[in-house]
């Protein structure tokens, strides 16, 4: 009898084996069999797909008033003219004494995000200029010399009429970089 338990109880192994087996085949034209899937694909919305859990329908929402990113230093100044001019009175270029580092990462960060519109001497015919974008005012004209480095500053940081803002960017001591290479443009015009 012993004998034939040991049978018996062999052949329900095999069995066991066999079904084992057969429910994990991998068959790369079958889909596998799976377990909580919600691990596994994630249910988080698109960025600007239709949201039902919002008043206004949209997933992206724009940040609360006053939030200031981790890290960075809240921009007291608000959009526009009056405030441009107000921070020129208030902001003065912050940097060290100029150093050739200083100033040729001030003339590549120039080349990157202002020749496009401004070209290399800041006249206002860059590349983008003479594919049929309006053309910005040059850097030395009567304006750009008369405005506040502060005021410079500011039209980098929040923008002004077509020329979008830079503070995502260019961080601060980059965009006080770019104010210095201007300078030097507008020095060397003269």
């Amino acid at each position: 009898m012993n004998r034939l338990a040991f049978l018996a109880a062999t052949l329900v192994l095999v069995a066991a084996l066999i079904g084992v087996q057969h429910l994990t085949r991998v068959d790369p034209d079958q889909r596998n069999f799976e377990i909580f899937t919600e691990m596994a694909y994630s249910h988080a919305a698109e960025s600007f797909s239709p949201n039902a859990h919002f008043a206004d329908r949209k997933t992206l929402q724009p940040l609360v008033a006053g939030v200031v990113p981790r890290g960075t230093t809240p921009f007291p100044y608000g959009d526009g003219p009056d405030e441009a001019r107000r921070a020129g009175e208030d902001l003065s270029d912050p940097l060290p004494e100029a150093d050739d580092a200083t100033a040729a990462r001030g003339a590549e960060l120039y080349r990157i995000y202002c020749a496009l519109c401004h070209d290399a001497r800041g006249e206002g015919r860059g590349p983008i200029v003479q594919h049929g974008m309006l053309p910005p005012p040059s850097l030395h004209a009567a304006r750009a010399l008369q405005m506040a480095d502060g005021e410079m500053f500011h039209v980098l940081t929040r923008g002004q009429g077509n020329m979008a803002a830079y503070a995502a960017q260019l961080d601060p001591t980059e965009r006080w970089m770019v104010v210095r290479h201007i300078r030097r443009l507008q020095r060397e015009d003269q």
